[in-house]
């Protein structure tokens, strides 16, 4: 046996995704299930096309974004503030292909109807593992589009709109989104930014301190600002507090001559990931900009954005599950240890089998919630199921997915890196960046923790309506099932679930009682989503099973009993999950232990220490 070298001996071989869309069972099979056979058939060529696209140009570009990240020059050699933002040309390239793509425009084209969602969703999955955080503009940028069908003035419409959802890369132009400032990141009622109309421009005039604007390249920008009155019979500067002040304000970030619109960009921000994505710290002096829709409602107008970033933070966790998923399958074929192939072995298997598993029940929720958006945008929104359905279930299930996505797709990196042993742990692999990049989804539109209470303020402002509304949406999935002795018993368990949560919600629902129920808002927001998202595996499973005895296939066949054992153990013991995550969590006494565990004893200890001697406090 010759002894290895650098150049002699064992080179594993390398793991490799070649075509993303066609080696995924389990994304086909969901959009077999939501589109119809045509509209699939027309559209699968390019999202195949997309795919190769992103596993050879965009991983090139990909590259380089991180190799040359953004640069801020704010001087230039006579001392003059410049503030030009430096980013690279594979960036710019990016703003060119998303264009080209449709990236946007296939959503606001509807060339398929309420499908053209689906479609554009779809393809935004594969596009993301080659556009380098570029997703993260177009999802502001989608959502500005939004907001303007909805609430803009024909004028937004015909020169901002047209250039938002446009395939021309020489006319098609992106949005920024800068709503957080240093008071309150989520809690926008803090806003500090103020508004007041300039009479001589026929414009609002926008100053104040922006902490954490993303894509600062952008050509115009959404962002919230506290309004002063213009009545001429309310004194001068006169302002509502809290979120009831606040109006929304579309503006251009470059006036005609290129020069920033009131803009100084203090810095950049040093973030522990998407390190591609340029991010800033703005100053707005007298920015002129456009309010959209009505003055004081810019929380409530801001809703049309958060409902699409939402479902883009869940899409961009799914592709990155995917993504995950895959590799670490590719590699169990391909690496041999103690005299076996990982995928041989038990435990890895195990431990990619719950990954996998992970991965198709958050397919499932994220397309059930764009099917729910395509057809809002599409049809006629006084159709009783669109208005009675659809967009309040919508607004109770964004937070829901997005905190849920984001939170497994966080874990499931970790996982992945440890499947690939110390050589995930290698930069060159990518997972370090992958990991990082994806941790931001927990953050960016709400943490964990806002968000479920977010989802505890839609329950309160219905009156409960939105939770009743969410239960007889899941019996209506799995109403068909109950007869089909295969998912018997995951529909019990599913059922046992939606009464555990509703009793929890119902007992905790008073002012008294109020504490408990924050308490177990993460624990109750997880539980509704790992609960529908069971229902959604148990109808795919049916689905599947019924086109399997349409088809002589016996790949058919195959896919049916794989989708029916996803259900299954999905659901198994689901009910015993949900008990640890709502009923634990909140029972009467946690409140006030976890205050004396982390707050009591600690404030005590500190009541009763001595004061420390000034020469020692001088030196602290």
């Amino acid at each position: 046996m010759t002894f290895a070298t650098a150049d002699v001996g064992f080179k594993q071989d390398v793991p490799e995704v070649q075509n993303t869309f066609l080696e995924d069972p389990v994304m086909i099979s969901v959009l077999e299930r939501y589109l119809p056979r045509d509209v699939l058939s027309e559209v699968s060529p390019d999202l195949i096309r997309i795919c190769d696209w992103a596993n050879t140009e965009g991983v090139v570009l990909t590259t380089r974004m991180e190799e040359d990240q953004p640069r801020l020059r704010q001087y230039d050699s006579w001392c003059r503030r410049v503030d030009e933002l430096i980013v690279t040309e594979a960036w710019t390239k990016q703003k060119e292909i998303a264009a080209r793509e449709g990236v946007v425009a296939i959503a606001y084209e509807r060339k398929y109807g309420q499908y053209s969602r689906i479609y554009q969703m779809a393809k935004l999955m594969l596009w993301t593992s080659g556009s380098g955080l570029y997703s993260c503009p177009i999802a502001m940028t989608d959502g500005c589009a939004r907001v303007i069908e909805l609430n803009g003035t024909q004028e937004m419409k015909d020169k901002v709109f047209s250039r938002l959802t446009s395939r021309d890369p020489k006319k098609f132009i992106t949005s920024g989104q800068w709503m957080t400032e240093r008071p309150g990141g989520s809690d926008v009622g803090r806003t500090e930014t103020q508004a007041v109309w300039n009479e001589e421009f026929q414009a609002w005039s926008i100053s104040g301190f922006k902490w954490f604007s993303s894509a600062t390249d952008a050509d115009v920008t959404m962002l919230l600002a506290r309004t002063h009155d213009p009545s001429p019979s309310t004194a001068p500067g006169t302002m509502r507090q809290g979120s009831k002040g606040l109006s929304l304000y579309l503006a251009k970030v470059r006036d005609d001559e290129g020069k920033l619109n009131g803009v100084r960009i203090h810095r950049l921000k040093d973030k522990v990931g998407t390190k591609a994505l340029p991010t800033a710290e703005l100053e707005l002096d007298n920015m002129l900009a456009q309010q959209v829709g009505d003055k004081y409602r810019g929380v409530k107008n801001i809703s049309a954005i958060l409902n699409i970033t939402r479902v883009y933070c869940g899409m961009g966790c799914t592709a990155a599950m995917q993504r995950f998923v895959l590799g670490v399958k590719d590699y169990a074929r391909r690496r041999e240890v103690f005299g076996a192939l990982l995928k041989d072995q038990p435990l890895h298997l195990a431990t990619v089998a719950n990954m996998e598993l992970q991965y198709r029940a958050t397919s499932q929720f994220t397309f059930y919630c764009v099917a729910m958006l395509g057809r809002i945008e599409s049809l006629d929104n006084n159709l009783p199921e669109i208005r009675e359905h659809d967009v309040p279930m919508l607004r109770l299930l964004t937070p829901i997915l997005k905190v849920w996505c984001a939170k497994n797709a966080f874990a499931m990196s970790q996982e992945a890196m440890e499947c690939f042993g110390g050589q995930g742990y290698m930069e060159e692999t990518g997972l370090g960046r992958a990991m990082r990049d994806v941790l931001v989804n927990t953050i960016w539109e709400g943490t964990t923790n806002v968000l479920s209470l977010d989802v505890l303020r839609v329950m309160a402002e219905t009156g409960g309506a939105a939770l009743e509304l969410y239960s007889e949406s899941v019996r209506g999935i799995i109403a068909p099932l109950k007869d089909q002795l295969q998912y018997t018993k995951s529909t019990q368990n599913i059922e046992k679930s939606l009464q555990m949560i509703s009793s929890h919600f119902t007992k905790y629902a008073t002012l008294e009682t109020r504490n408990l129920l924050e308490a177990s808002a993460r624990g109750l927001t997880f539980a509704m989503a790992d609960v529908i998202a069971g229902a959604l595996l148990c109808q795919h499973g049916a689905w599947s099973a019924t086109k399997a005895k349409l088809s002589s296939s016996s790949t058919a066949a195959a896919e049916a009993e794989v989708d029916c054992i996803a259900a299954q153990r999905w659901c198994e013991g689901l009910d015993r999950k949900l008990a640890y995550q709502i009923e634990s969590l909140g029972k009467d006494t946690r409140y006030e232990e976890d205050k004396l565990m982390l707050f009591g004893l600690a404030d005590a200890r500190i009541s009763c220490r001595p004061p420390v001697p000034s020469t020692i406090a001088s030196k602290l």
